[in-house]
């Protein structure tokens, strides 16, 4: 997560730790707030995906929210990509969700490409916009 932090440029903002992890989506409590793939090849991490669902929308169905798709540099290429976004796509039929979103950074083409090539396209209607709130410290 810290390289894609750094790739995307907001590492100095960074703040997730490997207990954040644990307690918000990997733990066996059963309210997890994220579900997470990894793909692992000579014992080290390959590459991962983070989703989270919005319970219903306008169908009644919940959208499922590829929050981040990473894959080592070394690796790209070899099929790990494909095989976490199809595992995040699968969630999201097991859940009977109507949608599958992401956002992408402007400039990254290689993943336009990517996703383009798996069947996603750019959403047309909608832009996406943000306000920042501040945090207390």
């Amino acid at each position: 997560m810290r390289r894609l932090a750094k790739f995307e440029g907001y590492l100095d903002r960074f703040t997730v730790t490997e207990s954040d992890l644990i307690e918000r989506g990997l733990a066996e409590s059963g309210d997890a707030q994220f579900t997470a793939w990894v793909a692992e090849g000579n014992g080290l991490l390959q590459g991962y995906a983070v989703a989270y669902l919005i319970p219903f929308t306008f169908d009644l169905r919940p959208t499922v929210v590829l929050k981040e798709l990473f894959v080592d540099e070394a690796v790209r290429g070899q099929g790990c990509g494909d095989r976490l976004f199809s595992a995040v796509v699968e969630h999201g039929r097991s859940v009977n969700a109507g949608l599958l979103r992401w956002q992408v950074l402007p400039g990254n083409d290689a993943a336009k490409r990517f996703y383009r090539s798996l069947g996603g396209c750019e959403d047309e209607a909608w832009e996406s916009w943000e306000l920042r709130l501040q945090r207390d410290v």
